[in-house]
Formats: structure tokens, C-alpha cells, sequence
């Protein structure tokens, strides 16, 4: 009885110690792969990190244009503003400049527009 319960003992330890081995072995290639998946899972990261940063830079790029524009935008707008409002000042203005330059040629041709002009005006009556 004694020899069966050693015989038992010794096949069960045998049995222990080859589970043992067998579990150490699946440890060793479980930690070598996930070592290996831990340095892949890495490298991706370092991956997407850098294209983060270059997606962060051109979204910043991109801003600063954006605003750049939206400035210009703004500018136009202001003079395109000041042309209106004061469209009809400048018609008045151009078009006495155009009356003047047209009277101005025709006094330098020889016409006398004496007649017309009131005394202490700019042009005076000549005596002839």
C-alpha cells in the first residue's frame, strides 16, 4: 500500500512537474508575444503621434490663413462701404471737375465765358 501511494505520488508529481513546465513554456511564449505586440503597438503609436503633430500644424497653418483672409475680406468690405456711402460726393465732384476741365479747354481754344461769370468771380469781364 505504502509502494502504490509513493508510486502515486511520484506519478502525480511527475504529472505536476510536466504542467509545470508545460505552463512555464506558455508564459515564456505568451511573454515574447506580448513583448513583440507591445513593441508593435508601440511603433504605431509613435506613428499616429507624429501625424497628430502634422495634422496640429497644418490645422494651424490653415487657421492662420483663414484669418488672414477673413481680414482681407474685412478690409474690402470697409472700403467697398466708404465707395458707397459717399458714391454720390465723388459723382458730384467728378463731374465738376469735368465742367471745369471742359471750360478751362475751351477758354485755352478762345471762347470768352466773361458773359457768364458774376463780377469777382474767378473769371473777370475783359475790357476790350
Amino acid at each position: 500500500d505504502y509502494e502504490n501511494m509513493m508510486t502515486e505520488a511520484e506519478t502525480e508529481e511527475k504529472h505536476s512537474q510536466a504542467d509545470y513546465e508545460n505552463m512555464m513554456a506558455e508564459s515564456a511564449s505568451k511573454r515574447s508575444a506580448d513583448t513583440k505586440l507591445l513593441a508593435e503597438k508601440s511603433a504605431t503609436k509613435a506613428d499616429m503621434e507624429a501625424e497628430l503633430e502634422a495634422h496640429k500644424e497644418g490645422k494651424e497653418a490653415a487657421v492662420k490663413e483663414h484669418m488672414a483672409t477673413m481680414k482681407y475680406i474685412q478690409s474690402l468690405h470697409a472700403e467697398c462701404d466708404w465707395l458707397v456711402q459717399y458714391y454720390d460726393v465723388r459723382k458730384e465732384a467728378r463731374a465738376g471737375e469735368i465742367d471745369s476741365l471742359t471750360k478751362a479747354k475751351a477758354v485755352l481754344s478762345g471762347a470768352d465765358f466773361s458773359l457768364l461769370q458774376k463780377q469777382g468771380g474767378f473769371l473777370q469781364r475783359r475790357n476790350a
